[in-house]
């Protein structure tokens, strides 16, 4: 879905300036739209846009979402802040205090707080910081700006590091995103920002439109981020849409309904251990010293006979209770096995929260190896087999509710920080062709 951040700079009241947004947002096939001071008074009544519906939020922060999907949850924790929920997705739009560095460094710091508190679900901060994040990012003039503090930037290195967050738009040079002439000198700020969870980045494409605020269509003194997001969000419902703007602005399929994912249907039945639980215990458990193993996300159980046959301690685990494979009450493994698990769920937050309540099962300074289809096999598997697209994978089976995704080792090691874990040092390589895995290991605090 393509979401679109910007500071509208309270213009939206102007019968001229809402043409133009409408007519932009219509051209670039925007699904949703959060603005910073999109109408004054505050309190008024949101402008209509044509082919969308008002979301939430006030005339300090707005969201509007394209009239054929279901209206997101929309909430205000603080008067500078707006919380969309975006399916598996957190969005935070902000814009912070434009007059004093104390009350952003104060906002910052809050900020950290929020963002602590949703416990590695997957997030995106975006809006007007009223800020340069780097020196190089507010020029007066020639010259660096002393607008921006040092304890300001310190605080937003502290939140991106401490919310695993990337800047997707730091680029250099700099994209400035707002200009204006103020004692006969140009100032030029990269203010308005999209803070993103790193392991989104390779599944998400930013980029800054200046279209909006220079030239004969512009509508406002701020660039607009337009960022494309592996979401898919559900339709609304038939009986609240007048028209479908989807048909009138794409040629591209309407977003999916709301479907029921059934990730067991996805399990295989075998009479014998898969190729992944042979290779584990050929090249794996020795040099690794395994006694005791989980097999997490067994399925029907055939690898944990495997495992059971070689000797080892081993238990299993799925959360399919027609599989027979309760959750065990002991806990302390050496080894945990996440076999085929990861690229059948549908979103990296369902991912983030398997491999927690894997790592749970194992013992500090014990392993886990995830094992996952490779994304060329998932692409090639999708090609041949007709599959839609679906957030950041594709239904493998609308009828069953059965999704994959391909992933790679560098996403599974992205997803395994977020549950405490990181990659084993000199592991053995487990020869299995057309997947991708990783041996993580769980640290002793």
């Amino acid at each position: 879905m393509l979401l679109a951040s910007v500071n509208l700079n309270k213009r939206l009241g102007a019968t001229s300036a809402r043409s133009r947004l409408a007519s932009w947002l219509r051209e670039h096939r925007v699904h949703a739209m959060l603005a910073q001071e999109p109408f004054k008074p505050v309190d008024r009544t949101p402008p209509v846009l044509p082919g969308f519906t008002f979301a939430g939020g006030d005339g300090h922060l707005a969201a509007w979402i394209s009239e054929n999907l279901a209206p997101p949850q929309v909430t205000s924790p603080k008067p500078w802040l707006l919380r969309t929920e975006l399916d598996w997705l957190a969005v935070y739009q902000v814009h912070l205090n434009a007059y004093t560095a104390a009350s952003r460094t104060a906002q910052l710091a809050e900020l950290n707080e929020l963002a602590a508190a949703e416990n590695d679900r997957p997030l995106l901060i975006c809006g007007d910081f009223n800020l340069a994040p780097r020196p190089e990012d507010g020029l007066f003039g020639e010259e660096i700006s002393p607008f921006t503090t040092e304890t300001e930037r310190g605080h937003l290195r502290s939140l991106i590091q401490a919310a695993g967050l990337t800047d997707t738009t730091a680029d250099q040079p700099p994209a400035f995103t707002f200009e204006r002439r103020v004692s006969n000198q140009l100032s030029r700020f990269r203010c308005d920002l999209a803070l993103l969870s790193d392991h989104l980045t390779l599944a998400t494409t930013v980029t800054a439109d200046t279209s909006i605020r220079i030239g004969p269509r512009a509508f406002t003194d701020h660039s607009a981020l337009l960022i494309d997001l592996p979401v898919t969000l559900e339709n609304a419902e038939p009986d609240d849409v007048l028209f479908c703007l989807n048909e009138l602005i794409s040629d591209g399929p309407a977003p999916s309904a709301k479907r029921e994912y059934q990730p067991h249907k996805t399990a295989m039945s075998r009479q014998t251990p898969s190729p992944a639980s042979r290779a584990v215990t050929r090249h794996l458990t020795g040099p690794l010293g395994v006694r005791s193993l989980l097999d997490h996300g067994c399925g029907r159980g055939v690898d944990v006979a495997h495992y059971r046959s070689t000797g080892l301690d081993a238990d299993g685990f799925d959360p399919h209770d027609a599989f027979g494979w309760p959750r065990p009450e002991r806990a302390g493994f050496d080894l945990v096995t996440s076999m085929f698990v990861l690229n059948v769920l549908p979103d990296p937050w369902q991912r983030i929260q398997a491999l927690k309540d894997a790592a749970s099962f194992t013992r500090p300074g014990g392993h886990i190896v995830v094992v996952t289809r490779s994304p060329e096999e998932i692409a090639k598997a999708a090609a041949d087999g007709g599959w839609t697209a679906h957030h950041d994978g594709f239904w493998s089976s609308k009828s069953k509710g059965t999704f994959q995704r391909g992933i790679d080792a560098e996403e599974i090691i992205a997803l395994a920080r977020r549950a405490g874990l990181v990659p084993a040092a000199d592991a053995p390589v487990l020869p299995l062709p057309g997947a991708c895995h990783t041996v993580l290991f769980k640290p002793q605090t």
